[in-house]
């Protein structure tokens, strides 16, 4: 795991390299963040991602050759092989979107991403999006987040043996659980839900990471998604 004294890891993923040459100047003018690769299409993604370690990725999703869904999909099934404790583990993907790309978008979640970004968010976004997803703690943008599921809700909806399973594994939460889960699912952070259920953040952590693992779920955004498929949330809810 990430210590507090050392920056963020970030890498780079854009075909478009005034992009990634803005972003950089940004990201690298923060003193606990620092660009450790850059690539400009997924299979320079995952080959640079497999010599270098980094905490998070700005992946853009509509690329030349190997697009940034299935570069999300291999870079992530490289991390889970990791062993535990290993910080290369620990990767998150933050997907780089407009909202004409709502497709994209969405099967960048189901392949693992942990939030989403709007190409033209404001610089402070940008940045607090980074420490956000790399902390763990809120799904990025929450906003952004729910309108897009919002959207894509009815293809959320369509049932599978999968999402059966996820209706059960909910079924199975404990009361307080369920009232964490659907908190989490309306994006609030640990430190909003603690305040909301008279929790310190500590036990808050407790629930979430029970909940992660009965729902088998990787991440909050997962967790937000299921929600969805369950019908735990509503478009607009």
């Amino acid at each position: 795991m990430a210590t507090e004294h050392l920056p963020i890891r970030v890498a780079l993923v854009d075909d478009q390299h005034l992009v990634r040459s803005g972003f950089g100047m940004l990201i690298n003018s923060q003193t606990d963040l620092q660009v450790v690769a850059e690539a400009g299409n997924g299979i320079e993604a995952v080959q640079a991602l497999s010599a270098t370690s980094a905490d998070v990725v700005l992946m853009d999703v509509r690329m030349p050759g190997m697009d940034g869904i299935e570069a999300t999909r291999r870079i992530l099934e490289h991390a889970a092989a990791q062993p535990d404790g290993s910080r290369r583990r620990d990767i998150k993907i933050v997907v780089l979107t407009t909202f004409d790309l709502d497709e994209y978008a969405l099967a960048a979640i189901q392949a693992g991403a942990s939030g989403f970004l709007l190409k033209d968010a404001p610089p402070e976004e940008l940045l607090e999006a980074i420490r956000t997803v790399h902390r763990g703690d809120a799904v990025i943008a929450p906003s952004t987040t729910r309108r897009l599921l919002d959207h894509v809700a009815p293809m959320l909806r369509a049932q599978t043996p999968e999402q059966e399973g996820h209706a059960s594994a909910v079924e199975r939460l404990t009361a307080r659980e369920r009232e964490v889960f659907e908190l989490i699912a309306q994006g609030h952070s640990n430190p909003e839900i603690a305040a909301r259920l008279f929790l310190s953040e500590a036990t808050v952590k407790t629930h979430v990471g029970r909940i992660l693992a009965k729902l088998d779920a990787r991440d909050r955004v997962q967790i937000v998604v299921i929600a969805y498929e369950t019908g735990v949330v509503s478009p607009g809810n």
